[in-house]
């Protein structure tokens, strides 16, 4: 099968960052769905990994996580799905990914793809919806009121892959007020169009910008990029006993700077189900299914930005640049071998 991997990590312009190579064609066991991968999108972690990661027991290390494809065969175990199904998912950041034509992945974490929107607007959604979600309802648990706190979440980066999900998923789920941040124009308009019932500028001092608008100080802050340059306004700005979650990895981050307001501080990683196999890993299929049901009905939308086809070594590589330049604005998607 075709796939695009990589044998020594590297800077995105080196020759053999990512290469296209043919490999064997997974056999599914157990619990494993083989699916014939239609689109995938690209994640900050696809670049973080390819930087920094050698292949493991194999000669190529294949990226990718986010997929929408056909489900071809199924394992022994398998019981929730059958050949012919249409599905997506973010698989798993400890097997092969998803830059091949055919990929096996644990049934317990893939999702029925929405039927209202094409492969590639599905492949924009998993790892990000994932991700927002537990942020949002398993690590903040912004359904549980903060005493004394505005109900509102201050969400930092919100036109990014993630911040652009989860600004929607909490417009639409939740009845607090949204602060996104973006900083530039056309960034700020679409934060705008997801959603956000406000917009500040995260190029200048976050905390005077949420007490200008008056609402108070917000009960949760949810930061999906460049936390350490924030740390210090998120600790002004948000209320005692608020709770802060990020998906970053700081340089560096003074955690004493909350202790005083009794602020509790929040990990998300949506790999971490999948990773130890935790008893409520079926809960990322179970989300992802809803995720899918909100799409149909039109009160989610597919953050896809840019389209790329077909998926090889040389559009993987735009997108990953793409990716490290901190500009992208939604999902950047590959469809088709």
């Amino acid at each position: 099968m075709k796939a695009v991997g990589y044998k020594i990590p590297g800077p995105i312009d080196a020759d053999a960052s990512l290469v296209d190579i043919t490999l064997p064609e997974p056999t599914p066991a157990g619990r494993d769905l083989l699916v014939e991968v239609k689109a995938i999108s690209v994640n900050p972690v696809d670049s973080k990994v390819r930087r920094s990661t050698p292949p493991q027991g194999s000669d190529w290390k294949v990226l990718g996580w986010d997929a929408a494809g056909i489900v071809r065969a199924i394992g022994s175990d398998v019981t929730l799905f059958r050949p012919g199904d249409e599905v997506f998912y973010a698989g798993s950041i400890t097997r092969p990914g998803t830059n091949a034509e055919l990929h096996a992945v644990d049934e317990r974490i893939v999702g029925r793809k929405p039927s209202s929107v094409g492969w590639a607007e599905a492949a924009a959604l998993p790892l990000t919806a994932l991700t927002a979600w537990e942020a949002l309802f398993d690590r903040l648990d912004v359904t549980k009121p903060v005493p004394g706190a505005a109900p509102a979440i201050l969400i930092v980066g919100g036109a990014g892959g993630v911040g652009s999900i989860a600004v929607q998923i909490a417009r639409q789920l939740t009845d607090l007020t949204v602060i996104a941040t973006a900083s530039r124009p056309e960034t700020q308009e679409w934060v705008k169009t997801l959603g956000a019932h406000h917009v500040i500028d995260h190029s200048k001092p976050l905390a005077s910008q949420v007490e200008a608008l008056g609402i108070g100080a917000p009960a949760f802050v949810f930061s999906t990029t460049h936390t350490e340059a924030h740390v210090a306004d998120i600790a002004e700005l948000i209320a005692p006993q608020g709770r802060f979650g990020l998906i970053d990895d700081p340089k560096g981050f003074d955690i004493m700077l909350f202790k005083r307001k009794a602020v509790s501080i929040h990990h998300e990683l949506m790999f971490t189900r999948p990773i130890f196999g935790t008893p409520d890993m079926g809960e990322q299929g179970r989300i992802l299914n809803e995720v899918g049901r909100l799409v149909d009905e039109g009160k989610l939308r597919t953050t896809l930005t840019q389209r790329l086809s077909p998926i090889n070594a040389a559009n993987l590589k735009r997108a990953h640049a793409l990716i490290e330049s901190t500009t992208a604005r939604g999902k950047i998607v590959l469809e088709g071998f």
